[in-house]
């Protein structure tokens, strides 16, 4: 058996998420394909040199099929969420504790049609436009409290 992983011991994985709205003020989520059920926004790590926005329009484009996207905020703070305790070690090839992430608010500019979930590495198996609030019940448990302060900071972006 695996030795027991102190996640104390373990850095945060710069990730960048990205809120993405339509024309209508909405929000996409995907669901994972690893996990059914549970729906989030795209996110995804940040490369070395890269910026927050420069990751955010290529997770878009890795995640979601399309770079339809402008960039309407950043937000000044790293969020940051642990992993739970059974995946600690085993996500991310068992090298961080979670993730501290830098999140984006970009209107969609493309048509639905331009979303393709069939990428190279797909990571969703469907998706949806919701209102922004109801991410917060989409999301998985550990990640929620993050969503909660995403919520908060773009709100005054919905029409």
């Amino acid at each position: 058996m695996a030795k027991p992983v102190d996640p104390s011991t373990l850095p945060y994985r710069p990730c960048v998420g990205i809120c993405l709205f339509n024309a209508q003020g909405l929000v996409f989520v995907g669901q994972r394909r690893d996990t059914p059920g549970a729906w989030q926004m795209p996110q995804g790590g940040i490369d070395k040199g890269e910026t927050a926005a420069e990751a955010g329009l290529r997770e878009l484009g890795e995640e979601i099929g399309t770079d339809k996207a402008t960039l309407l905020e950043e937000m000044a703070e790293w969020l940051r969420y642990d992993l739970p305790p059974e995946l600690v070690g085993v996500a991310w090839k068992g090298k961080y504790r979670g993730q501290k992430q830098k999140w984006l608010a970009c209107r969609f500019t493309g048509q639905d049609g331009d979303i393709n979930l069939e990428t190279e590495h797909p990571e969703f198996d469907a998706w949806q436009w919701v209102p922004l609030e109801r991410t917060v019940d989409l999301i998985v448990p550990f990640k929620r409290e993050i969503y909660v302060q995403v919520v908060a900071a773009f709100r005054h972006l919905v029409p």
